[in-house]
C-alpha cells in the first residue's frame, strides 16, 4: 500500500470514501427492508391465516 499518513488530504479523502461507501450500503439495506415490509406482511398474513384455520 502506498498511503501517506503525513498528508491530510489522503486521510480526509479516504475517510470520505469510507463514509460514502457506508452510506450507500446503509441506503441499500434500508430500501431492501422497505421493500420487504411493503410486500411481506400481506403474503405472510395470508399464510398464517391458512395454516391456523387448518389446525
Amino acid at each position: 500500500m502506498t498511503h501517506k499518513s503525513s498528508s491530510g488530504k489522503t486521510a480526509a479523502t479516504s475517510r470520505e470514501d469510507r463514509l460514502k461507501a457506508a452510506l450507500k450500503a446503509n441506503m441499500a439495506k434500508r430500501k431492501a427492508q422497505a421493500r420487504a415490509r411493503s410486500a411481506g406482511p400481506s403474503d405472510e398474513t395470508k399464510q398464517n391465516k391458512n395454516t391456523s384455520e387448518g389446525s
